[in-house]
């Protein structure tokens, strides 16, 4: 799979460019409208004005705003400064919703950017899956040898176990 996708001649956009742009949210990975807006190259407004002559296309699993909580936590983890000056509550887009965007922005940049973020939800998928299956080896594991590993299993089971706070968004590419 190339790292790589040439979206413009000045710019390129790669996986881990995208992968910093995805947040979990209500349980679901999501991308914010702002960072989608800056990937399509458009303005977040013109972003969220075609979404609403569209609404009908994205259903509340598709794209949601955040609430008041979630929107200070995102302050919090941008800084102020950043997030500054929005009169309106962020959209989070799920997977979903992002390939919806691709019917609803005709344009051959936003065509280029939603294939690369597919690729990266894919690799991001694949990675879990990975990551379960190492999951089931250690359980298989830990049956055949006697208690003389089991140490050693303990912490590696510590160290696939997902972060404690589901609330804070853990630095990283995690799920």
């Amino acid at each position: 799979m190339p790292k790589k996708l040439l979206i413009t001649s000045k710019s390129i956009l790669t996986h881990e460019i995208v992968e910093r742009k995805i947040f979990f949210l209500r349980g679901k990975k999501v991308m914010m409208d702002r960072d989608l807006a800056s990937l399509y190259g458009i303005l977040t407004k013109n972003l969220n004005k075609a979404v609403n002559r569209n609404l009908d296309r994205f259903p509340e699993h598709f794209m949601f705003s955040l609430n008041d909580h979630e929107y200070q936590n995102l302050k919090f983890h941008f800084g102020t400064s950043s997030w500054g000056g929005s009169r309106k509550m962020p959209r989070a887009f799920t997977e979903h919703g992002i390939l919806m965007l691709s019917s609803v922005l005709n344009s051959k940049r936003a065509v280029r950017v939603n294939i690369e973020i597919m690729n990266t939800f894919i690799k991001y998928r694949e990675f879990m899956l990975t990551h379960q299956d190492l999951r089931l080896k250690l359980d298989e594991l830990e049956k055949r040898y006697d208690s003389q590993f089991k140490v050693v299993f303990e912490t590696l089971k510590e160290l696939l176990e997902p972060p404690v706070n589901p609330n804070k968004r853990p630095i990283g590419f995690h799920a």
